[in-house]
């Protein structure tokens, strides 16, 4: 069954998939025996794409190195497994930088009997949504925590188009991946661990929208800086974003230097 049949089935139950909040929403305030200990943090659109343009040359390898000279040695290195769907050797179209959008898909403890289309629209609209459309914005990369949701292909080829009208640059995932085909053919930037083919109503919930998560053994946090290509995906702590962009320029080759100085003017070079 194809996202592009669900979706078909949430128009014909009448649901509004985009606009209704889920039923299961947990409460914004929090009880007194919950704590969070990561705090969240907004960064204007401006700061955003400020950040992005030091980015905008650098490879994953130079990000790296980037990382170890400002003393962060294998903190933002995401496991192997995480790999591109495709690339481009021509005009390098696969790789991706941008600033972190973070969801949280869990295992679901629920159980039916059957998924008609009435339970799958239930499911997408209440249980398993895509809340975190309305947080992308130009230049954001959709980062999403799906490590042992099984066979839930949470990324198919309609929602990840939907996602890129909204400004998201490209996607990564430490879950599953299906229509990888149409995917490829859209050539938007996808990075994944496994290809799934099980929808997710009555395989996954949707537990949190833009609070840390972790992504290949390294913690993703709304805001940071996140780049991959063909070498893998690198996850840079967003308040060593330009101590670390700064010091990965010194690896540039000659002409990848150049271009950065001229679309760079005010940026002090170290």
């Amino acid at each position: 069954m194809t996202l592009r049949f669900c979706l078909l089935v949430l128009s014909l139950c009448g649901l509004a998939f985009a606009q209704t909040v889920p039923s299961q929403l947990a409460s914004k305030t929090l009880p007194d025996d919950v704590h969070l200990f990561i705090p969240y943090e907004k960064y204007s659109q401006e700061d955003n794409e400020r950040i992005l343009r030091m980015y905008e040359f650098l490879r994953v390898a130079d990000v790296s190195d980037g990382m170890d000279v400002a003393g962060l040695k294998d903190v933002g290195t995401v496991h192997p497994d995480i790999r591109a769907l495709w690339r481009d050797t021509e005009n390098f179209t696969h790789r991706v930088f941008g600033i972190a959008v973070t969801a949280r898909y869990v295992p679901t403890n629920k159980r039916v009997h059957k998924m008609d289309p009435k339970e799958i629209g239930r499911w997408y609209v209440h249980i398993t949504p895509e809340t975190f459309m309305k947080q992308l914005f130009p230049g954001s990369v959709l980062v999403i925590d799906a490590a042992e949701d099984g066979e839930s292909r949470s990324i198919g080829s309609s929602n990840i188009l939907a996602w890129r009208k909204l400004g998201m640059r490209g996607v990564i995932t430490s879950g599953g991946l299906a229509d990888s085909d149409e995917i490829i053919h859209h050539k938007v930037p996808a990075y994944y661990r496994r290809l799934a083919r099980g929808i997710r109503p009555g395989r996954n919930e949707l537990e949190s929208v833009n609070r840390p998560i972790n992504l290949g053994g390294v913690l993703v946090r709304p805001g940071d800086v996140v780049v991959a290509d063909g070498d893998g995906v690198v996850v840079v702590p967003r308040e060593h974003a330009e101590e670390v962009a700064k010091a990965a320029l010194q690896f540039l080759d000659n002409v990848q230097l150049e271009r950065f100085r001229k679309a760079n003017p005010d940026v002090k070079l170290p």
